[in-house]
């Protein structure tokens, strides 16, 4: 116990720390009344969680109740700032925490580099064999912006600032005066973050988004990523020095920003042209800012080291195609700085004259000139580091920085081919034809190597509009390069006609191009979008019947074999609940990775997980290790969401951890793979029919309430902010796909963090206890059987933990409050008695399953974070649901109670460190 009180006794000292200061600065922006009432708050919540008290609970009501402006603002935004400061200094003590291992030559981190290349050289693999799942290792991470921070980029700034100076209090050589100094800088900080409105006054525009997706490649990304490589070449070179290692560059971004039509009517094609053009502008930037600097390293002589002569034979041709006498750095010994001077005129006419580059591959031959040059002076085990870590980020983000999706709705595609097919006279109604007429219709369209597009079609603005998306694709090929677009995503896919019309629409404007002799090529990969619990069945079928299609199968051939297919996690769990989606994405893409084996197709599945655990969120490395083994060998794409940027990227020590992680899971869980060919080996049958079972009752549990239940959508609605979170500006986005009332058109993020707000935490764990519960009662062995799938089956492992987070995240009593807001109190309370029991039963489930005597009790550290949070999230909650009562009796409310309630939403989600 005293080691673990020693590890977290620095984080407590921070966070005193900077409560202290903030303490210092409510009295002196808002005297002793404003701090002497958050103090009396925060002393009866304290004590309410320590030991629950109804007398004390009432008074705590009765004065939260009773504030007035403009004290009651300044209530909300103290306890708001203060999980901004709670959330900077845990993520200090993340920090602190991979330091202290680094210092240790006795123990690695778990999830670290180190710990990984340890573990696998443990297994019975080849030095070959080691490098062979190297080579294949691949993990795309792609940003998306809905919704994007719930944090203003000011507050992170100043976020980041404060962690800076905590930091430097770490350092042991840090002398008091400027300890001092830091002090004080911590003071003018927070009371910056005082002063600060953290609200936004508007909407962001996407291209406000695309900023804030480039602002983390910008600040830590370029120079972070390259270091995970370097790291694990390192430690297996450290640890396995016999072998000669080469690790591929495995890791990618990619973005939605910019890219993501569906539902959101202001992604155009200009928008995405300008996202790619930002995106090339800022990836340019940073090259040049590199090559100065290795210009201002590279100093060798040609009279003091020799060079090879044909080397300076090329630098000399070139400087004189590419520079006048101006540009050519002036001292000719200085062969490689001559060189880097060439580099960096062709860098800055890239993209704006035929003197730039035309590929990023050129710009890689270059530096690898005068790398191999530079090394032939060094010992064969000296590398320069510098010079290779530039190379490795030109081969990562090329000249787009990162590939760009697009997505859109399948019935957007559908409209348009009806019209165009109508308009050549080829079917006058095909959207009303039978799903195997229209699969005939596209295949004999696709076999056809003439177009079908008219000059002028008279096509409505909808049909214009979607093929000045393919041709902008078109363009941005041309202009960008073919890793600027890779994948055209379909949402809503229910049959293969959904891709067969893609494949249509590309071409007819030159993306996918059928010659006479029958061959194709193809620019472009069609991936569906599987999102409710029956497209997850049906998606096995649906790609059967694509592999088996002709004309499907030359798109496949001219992409390498290559199939891409998305999972999107947070409609199918908002669809069946958060168990039973989990089972059915497990179960399709099992099903899917066995049918495109059999058709020697190589899958990617594109896991659509969200920030919070209703949406599938949870860390990288667990979201890896959650996936059926075998379909890892293809690689892992996972969506990051916007709300989960700040905490994985904004500080550079957080960003590389994050990626050390999903990069130390993904190499240890393929060496596992294969070194286990036997698949039962991984998993047991046994286990699959045990979940078949669970997931069938939890589905039934839900759908019961979610659907069964009459009262239930009104239930919803009122219970929880729902209405008031259009108001709070924290994306592009409308909350509904089709601005309707219908739950079907619901987009599951305020779907969840209405549920957030509320601490209910509905969609993260409703059902699984009524599933699980089930099994243990049918059998005395069915407890030990599902304690044994905990122990060793790590999809099962970390659904179970994500239900503990959940439930420890939830708070019955909080929500409880917010029976309050609804109009019909017998329904209020019939719905929340349902929910309430619900929880008793998962939780009792959970704990006999893990083993634990409290939620998380394995891990301490989570644990003791949500135990410091609660106490204080519980004054804004009570805030909250008094002020939206005010707010809904009201019809022309005020500015300042409006400010009040989005404050109450901004400083809950800061505190459960969620938004959707």
């Amino acid at each position: 116990m005293r080691e673990t009180i020693d590890k977290n006794a620095s984080l407590r000292n921070d966070v005193n720390m900077l409560g202290n200061i903030l303490g210092e600065v409510l009295k002196l922006h808002g005297g002793t009344a404003l701090f002497d009432k958050v103090e009396s708050i925060r002393e009866m919540t304290k004590s309410i969680r320590n030991e629950h008290d109804e007398d004390t609970y009432q008074t705590l009501k009765r004065e939260i109740s009773n504030l007035k402006p403009p004290l009651r603002q300044q209530v909300i935004r103290a306890f708001s700032i203060y999980f901004h400061l709670i959330n900077i200094a845990e993520q200090n003590h993340r920090i602190r925490r991979k330091r202290q291992y680094l210092l240790d030559e006795e123990s690695s981190q778990s999830f670290s580099i180190e710990k990984a290349v340890s573990k696998v050289k443990e297994s019975t693999l080849t030095n070959e064999g080691i490098q062979e799942i190297l080579d294949e290792l691949s993990i795309e991470l792609v940003m998306t912006a809905h919704p994007t921070e719930a944090t203003k980029r000011t507050v992170l700034e100043i976020q980041k600032r404060i962690s800076a100076h905590l930091r430097t209090l770490d350092n042991p050589q840090t002398s008091q005066r400027e300890k001092a100094d830091v002090e004080e800088s911590l003071f003018n900080e927070i009371t910056a973050l005082w002063h600060t409105n953290e609200l936004r006054q508007r909407k962001p525009g996407v291209l406000d988004e695309v900023k804030n997706g480039l602002y983390y490649f910008d600040q830590t990304l370029f120079e972070t990523l390259p270091d995970v490589f370097q790291e694990m070449e390192t430690q297996l070179q450290k640890q396995i020095p016999e072998g000669n290692w080469e690790v591929p560059n495995f890791i990618h971004f990619g973005s939605w920003i910019g890219g993501d039509r569906d539902g959101n009517p202001n992604v155009t094609p200009e928008i995405t042209w300008q996202t790619l053009e930002m995106q090339r502008e800022l990836i340019l930037k940073k090259y040049e800012a590199s090559i100065v600097e290795l210009m201002r390293r590279f100093s060798q002589s040609s009279q003091r080291i020799s060079i090879n002569q044909q080397f300076i034979d090329r630098m000399e041709k070139e400087e004189t195609s590419y520079l006048n006498e101006n540009d050519k750095w002036p001292i000719k010994s200085e062969v490689y700085r001559r060189k880097f001077a060439i580099i960096l005129k062709r860098l800055r006419e890239t993209g704006k004259t035929s003197q730039g580059y035309d590929s990023p591959e050129e710009l890689v031959h270059n530096l690898k000139e005068i790398k191999e040059s530079a090394e032939a002076h060094l010992p064969k085990t000296k590398k320069l580091k510098t010079i290779r870590k530039v190379i490795r980020q030109v081969e990562m983000f090329g000249f787009h920085l990162a590939t760009l999706d697009v997505r859109n709705h399948s019935g957007e595609h559908e409209t348009a081919i009806h019209e165009i097919l109508k308009a050549v006279h080829v079917t006058d109604d095909y959207a009303a034809l039978a799903e195997e007429d229209k699969q005939k219709v596209l295949c004999e369209v696709l076999n056809d190597p003439r177009p079908l597009l008219l000059f002028d079609g008279g096509y409505s603005k909808e049909t214009l509009d979607i093929l000045k998306v393919f041709r902008t694709i078109k363009k941005a090929h041309e202009e960008f390069g073919k890793r600027a677009i890779e994948v055209y995503l379909i949402s809503m896919s229910e049959s293969p006609s959904d891709l067969l019309e893609v494949l249509v629409l590309a071409k007819e404007t030159g993306i996918y191009r059928l010659y006479p002799d029958g061959t194709a090529e193809s620019d472009l990969d069609v991936a569906p979008l599987l999102e409710t619990i029956d497209d997850l069945i049906a998606g096995p079928d649906i790609m059967k019947t694509l592999f088996e299609t002709e004309v499907y199968q030359k798109q496949l051939k001219a992409r390498g074999q290559h199939q891409e297919i998305m999972l999107g996690y947070s409609d199918g769990s908002k669809d069946g609940g958060t168990l039973s989606a989990n089972w059915n994405l497990f179960k399709a893409q099992e099903e899917i990775h066995n049918i495109a084996r059999q058709y020697q197709i190589r899958l990617k599945f594109f896991h659509g997980r969200g920030g919070s655990l209703g949406r599938g969120g949870g860390s990288l490395s667990t979201s890896i290790l959650s996936q059926p083994a075998e379909t890892l060998e293809d690689g892992v794409k996972i969506t990051e969401q916007g709300e989960v940027l700040s905490s994985r990227y904004l500080l550079e020590d957080i960003a590389y951890r994050n990626l050390e992680q999903a990069a130390s899971a993904l190499f240890t869980r393929s060496a596992k793979v294969s070194n286990t060919p036997d698949q039962e080996e991984l998993r047991q049958k046994e286990w699959e029919i045990t979940m078949e079972s669970i997931s069938k009752k939890s589905l039934k549990k839900y759908q019961s309430l979610v659907f069964g239940d009459p009262d239930f959508l009104a239930f919803f609605n009122q219970a929880t902010p729902l209405t008031e979170l259009g108001a709070l500006n924290i994306g592009s986005r409308p909350m509904s796909r089709k601005n309707s009332q219908r739950f079907e058109d619901l987009r599951a993020i305020p779907w969840v963090f209405a549920w957030t707000q509320s601490r209910y935490m509905l969609p993260a764990w409703y059902a699984a206890g009524t599933g699980l519960q089930a099994f243990i009662e049918e059998d005395a062995s069915h407890l030990e059987a599902l304690q044994t799938m905990y122990k060793e089956w790590p999809f099962f492992k970390v659904t179970i933990n994500n239900l503990q987070m959940a439930l420890m995240k939830a708070d019955m009593k909080t929500a409880e409050e917010y029976l309050e807001l609804v109009e019909d109190s017998e329904t209020a309370k019939r719905i929340y008695e349902d929910i309430a029991d619900e929880y008793e039963r998962t939780k009792m489930a959970l704990l006999d399953i893990s083993g634990n005597e409290e939620l998380l009790s394995h891990t301490p550290n989570i644990q003791g974070s949500v135990h410091l949070r609660n106490p204080y999230v519980d004054p804004l909650n009570f805030l909250q649901v008094d002020l939206i009562q005010k707010l809904r009796e009201t019809d022309n409310p005020s500015e300042d109670l409006v400010t009040e309630v989005l404050l109450t939403i901004n400083g809950v989600a800061a505190g459960l460190v969620n938004t959707g």
